[in-house]
């Protein structure tokens, strides 16, 4: 299955333990935020950053590692990184704060997104986890600070991911339009499933 999520929008997937998912960029520079979700029973479980962070003792996995849940199981394994990076995991999601701050008011965000993707997918989560960034250029400077560039992925860049579980994907093309992250335009993120 290929399908298309357009520019400042977000979308949830199913996917099915041992599937696997293939986040493409079309047209290169474009932010893809991510969130995975798990259910047993009525426990939900979602793919947390800093968990993530403190399993793999690094900013971002390396192909043959994981993304971790807020619990510390796997979610989902990094295949393939055919990308130059970096991905980002210390942001969070923009969200209509950010865009108020720059003086842009009912702006399309991220978070807004997300939460539309889970409501259709009949999701409700107590908290707004942070995402997982892909493709975001936002590495930290030798003085502490943290600044977002314009993303390097070129054209066509992607990643590889397997599913570890049965996990709701969600995955927004990230709404910034007037700072450089995606390369001062939007654009749309290709998701392709198989397995």
């Amino acid at each position: 299955m290929r399908s298309t999520i357009p520019p400042q929008s977000g979308r949830g997937f199913q996917l099915r333990k041992g599937q696997f998912a293939r986040v493409i960029d079309p047209q290169g520079q474009q932010v893809a935020d991510m969130w995975a979700f798990t259910a047993n029973g009525d426990e939900l479980d979602w793919l947390s950053t800093s968990q993530t962070r403190d399993i793999t003792e690094r900013l971002f996995p390396k192909p043959s590692e994981c993304f971790y849940s807020e619990k510390g199981h796997p979610l989902l394994t990094l295949l393939e990184d055919n990308s130059p990076g970096p991905h980002d995991m210390l942001f969070p999601p923009c969200d209509t704060a950010l865009y108020a701050r720059a003086g842009l008011h009912n702006h399309p965000n991220c978070y807004d997104n997300f939460l539309g993707a889970l409501r259709e997918a009949g999701m409700t989560t107590p908290v707004v986890p942070n995402p997982v960034n892909l493709f975001q250029n936002s590495p930290p400077q030798p003085d502490g600070r943290l600044e977002v560039f314009a993303s390097k992925n070129p054209p066509g860049g992607n990643i590889l991911l397997r599913a570890e579980a049965d996990v709701l994907l969600v995955l927004t093309a990230c709404s910034v339009d007037y700072h450089p992250t995606n390369g001062d335009k939007c654009t749309e993120i290709v998701i392709e499933i198989n397995g």
